[in-house]
């Protein structure tokens, strides 16, 4: 009987888990509580702690799954099904403006990648539904965005010490 061995570089496998670890967090997120106040903090301090530690490419791919799960599980209303691709237009501008700007200073890279997200996502959401679903999509998204950021940079921190 012949064995093969696989031999594998340690950044790959601790970047395999982590990218598994932070895709199940962003997937379980939206069906803890049904609640954006909640829910949101946690799936864009995902975001952030996926550039960080995974890059854009990869945090990108974790961004996309939030909005579906929400959908499919009703804590987005199905009457926000057309904003979906916003959402996740704009998880992707978070992604790639916080990963250019964090290396020159975290707090600019997440206070201008929450920004960006919620100017995005505020405008497509007033020209695709009436004011009243779009208020959904207005200051709710800056303030989860920007709890995200505390919570990635307090996550991170603890990562780093360990």
């Amino acid at each position: 009987m012949s064995y093969k061995v696989c031999v594998c570089k340690k950044e790959i496998v601790l970047t395999s888990a982590w990218f598994f670890a932070l895709t199940m967090v962003a997937t379980v997120a939206p069906l803890i509580g049904h609640n954006q106040a909640v829910t949101g903090p946690i799936v864009n301090a995902t975001l952030f702690i996926a550039t960080a530690l995974l890059g854009p490419q990869n945090a990108i791919l974790v961004g996309l799954i939030p909005s579906v799960v929400a959908l499919s599980t009703g804590l987005l209303p199905a009457v926000l099904a057309p904003i979906i691709p916003f959402i996740m237009i704009s998880n992707t501008i978070l992604i790639l403006t916080f990963a250019y700007l964090r290396r020159k200073n975290f707090w600019l890279g997440v206070t201008a990648a929450s920004v960006l997200k919620f100017v995005f996502l505020f405008s497509m959401s007033a020209m695709v539904m009436d004011s009243k679903m779009a208020s959904m999509m207005s200051w709710p998204q800056l303030l989860t965005a920007l709890a995200g950021g505390v919570i990635a940079y307090l996550a991170l921190k603890s990562f780093k010490k360990r």
